[in-house]
């Protein structure tokens, strides 16, 4: 291995060390308090300290000067000259956020925020020799130099801005990625800063990836905002006040107008407040180039058990084929039960290589609750609200795939929990409850699925509130007669909100149909349950892993499918007493005391099969976003574990398929997305119920 080889693999164990490192800061920053016990700050500053070192060591000055007045700071309070304050376990909060980001940069081979980290800096530098955290975070930088190739009518713009710059505030924002997602429109706050007076902007293009790893839907820019008005720093604050935790905001204050003027740069200067129309902000771009994106580089930390045992399985795997070798040179009846032998022994160390190899990729749920208390204890503060986030079953296995995509979707449950679901201290105790709120993670294995549970006790949803809303945008008959969970499902419907006031944080009806849209991709299923004035409890249920699947073989016609065992609720056989058939074709199966829409899979995929009728053939009962439905299929054949084979990769993505799979006799079965299969069936009966209705 060279040199250079050499010093990436440590650089890779120093950055993965350092992640960790900061996560153990974040979580015992977190359970501080003014009378923290001294091991607790020890762990923080043992982790700070080799996070020091390391950066030393190889050569990344800029996070070890950095991290090494965060120490100073951790020691202090270790050696018990200084308490543990509010205002310090912020700092030190933000500071873990920076050498986060620093870690990053360097690891991608980016730039860092200089700014942010000299305002960092100077904080704690002022808070170690006085005691107290500045009003003023940082003084103002030196003026960017002005683009060589400048036109002319530009640099009449700087004269106007010129002009209008006087005493007024710095405004950097650096919003989170997924602030889209949202439904938040950041530029918004342009509009509602230039009521306050002259505004100009600074974009910052930085951070935009390259073309081929560009997401759509996330937000890769930043802003510098300049604000000419002698206002009060409340009434800039409140501009921002939608802004969530996940984002960044710094605010400096432009004590003349020669500073103001020099940190203002080239820009163009916003209309006057009192134009009658929101003043539109001109913004100016960054002459930067982007990072050049990573591979996909991600590692897993294996213990050595797993190693071990892998080894110990490759060597029997050998031993194995060695035996099998030996009929390939000569083979005779007599040795008929002696192939049979080696042959079982190949099934079950195949076997077993399988689900070792498998257990490789296994992590625990931990490392996705781990973000949630700096998360909840941000969001509580803001949104002035007592909570006690309790978490179990960390241990949890699940694959890392699983692991990765279910991280997004659990933190909008939370947030939306910690918003909607949980009361203030006041209402609460108005309803006779605790002032402080609960919010409960729970993850545990049920069969073959991995169960992930988050309750809270609050206020539970409205009933009457959701059906009203949903009658109002015409999802539900107005003399329609909904069950609970009918009810409860309906905030899945896209755009679906009861909220009074839209907040940053939730209330725009977006956000719990994508988390439903993810967990579905995943081959999931959840589920709401909720007692009004208790609480909620959202149940998702996950595969173990991507890779593969517990599924049933069914025939129809003369292929071949799969039908993950996790959407199976029942298979039965169809009676004609059973099935009604109504206008445009749709046949219902009544099944105790409910009826079940029939998907006809023959005709779904054309193959074969008479579609006239259902009463000729065996009823797969699924679940799909708590409703049943019935696939049409002729035979059931075995059960059996399959590996999944993306169709995109090869093809295209079709809906109602999951993938595909090769079976043992070198056939390909298709695996259905059930899902995916509903949605076209209801698409098709909505287009034929138009079509009659306008006959």
């Amino acid at each position: 291995m060279s040199f250079d080889a050499e010093m990436e693999e440590i650089h890779k164990i120093f950055f993965e060390e350092s992640h960790e490192g900061l996560d153990a800061m974040e979580s015992g920053l977190l359970n501080l308090d003014a009378s923290a016990d001294r091991e607790t700050i020890n762990t923080i500053f043992r982790a700070a300290h080799s996070i020091k070192g390391g950066a030393a060591t190889f050569g990344f000055a800029d996070i070890a000067n950095f991290t090494h007045d965060v120490e100073t700071l951790l020691d202090e309070m270790r050696n018990g000259t200084r308490t543990m304050s509010s205002q310090a376990q912020q700092l030190l909060l933000q500071s873990v956020d920076c050498i986060r980001e620093m870690i990053k940069a360097a690891q991608a081979g980016g730039t860092v925020d200089a700014r942010r980290v000299a305002i960092l800096n100077e904080s704690i530098k002022d808070l170690l020799a006085t005691g107290d955290l500045p009003v003023v975070a940082a003084r103002p930088a030196a003026a960017p130099a002005p683009p060589k190739d400048a036109a002319p009518a530009a640099a009449a713009g700087q004269e106007d801005a010129a002009a209008a710059v006087g005493p007024g505030w710095i405004v950097r924002f650096v919003p989170h990625e997924d602030i889209l997602r949202t439904n938040n429109e950041p530029t918004r706050m342009f509009a509602e800063l230039g009521r306050l007076g002259p505004v100009v902007a600074e974009a910052d293009i930085s951070g935009v990836p390259a073309l081929e790893d560009l997401v759509p839907e996330s937000l890769y820019l930043r802003w510098t905002l300049r604000l000419s008005a002698a206002v009060e720093r409340r009434r800039v604050q409140d501009v921002f006040d939608w802004v969530d935790a996940s984002s960044r905001l710094e605010y400096e204050e432009i004590p003349a107008p020669a500073t103001a003027m020099a940190a203002t740069g080239p820009a163009v200067a916003a209309a006057s407040p009192a134009a009658a129309a929101p003043p539109a902000v001109a913004a100016t771009a960054k002459a930067a180039t982007a990072p050049k994106s990573q591979a996909d580089t991600s590692s897993i930390r294996v213990s050595i058990d797993k190693v071990d045992s892998l080894i110990n399985l490759v060597g029997e795997l050998v031993i194995t084929q060695s035996m099998l070798s030996q009929f390939g040179e000569r083979f005779d009846a007599s040795q008929l039960e002696h192939l049979r032998q080696g042959l079982s022994h190949l099934s079950r160390n195949t076997r077993d290589l399988q689900e070792s190899v498998m257990q490789i990729r296994m992590l625990p749920i931990g490392f996705a609750f781990n973000r949630f208390p700096r998360l909840v204890h941000d969001l509580s503060r803001k949104l002035n609200k007592q909570v006690d986030l309790r978490l179990s079953g960390e241990s949890t296995e699940l694959d890392k795939t699983v692991l990765e995509k279910i991280s997004d979707p659990l933190v909008h449950l939370v947030r939306n929990a910690l918003d909607h679901g949980l009361e203030t201290p006041e209402v609460r105790t108005a309803a006779g409850k605790e002032p402080t709120g609960t919010i409960e993670l729970n993850a545990y294995h049920e069969g073959g699925s991995i169960i992930v549970e988050v309750r809270d006790d609050g206020a539970g949803l409205n009933r009457a509130r959701i059906l009203a809303r949903a009658r109002e945008r015409g999802l539900v008959a107005t003399d329609a007669e909904l069950s609970d969970d009918q009810i409860h499902n309906l905030i899945f419907q896209p755009g679906f909100s009861t909220a009074e006031t839209i907040s940053e944080v939730s209330g725009r009806g977006v956000g719990m149909d994508v988390v439903k849209r993810n967990i579905n991709d995943l081959g999931g299923h959840v589920q709401i349950s909720s007692n009004e004035g208790r609480g909620s409890t959202i149940k998702i249920r996950l595969p173990l892993t991507l890779a593969i699947l517990d599924g049933q073989l069914v025939r129809v016609g003369s292929e071949t499918y799969v039908i993950s065992l996790l959407a199976i609720v029942e298979t039965i056989q169809v009676k004609q007493e059973q099935v009604n058939r109504l206008p445009g074709g749709v046949e219902l199966f009544r099944l105790r005391s409910e009826y079940l829409p029939i998907i006809d899979l023959g005709a779904q995929f054309g193959t074969g099969r008479d579609p006239s009728t259902a009463c000729d053939g065996l009823l797969v009962v699924v679940e799909s976003d708590g409703r049943r439905f019935g696939l049409l299929v002729d035979d059931l054949l075995a059960q059996q574990q399959v590996v999944i084979k993306s169709l995109e990769s090869s093809y295209r993505q079709v809906r109602g398929l999951a993938g595909a799979t090769i079976l043992g006799d070198g056939r390909v079965a298709l695996i259905l997305d059930v899902p995916g299969l509903v949605q076209t069936f209801e698409e098709r009966h909505a287009e034929v119920e138009a079509k009659i209705a306008a006959a």
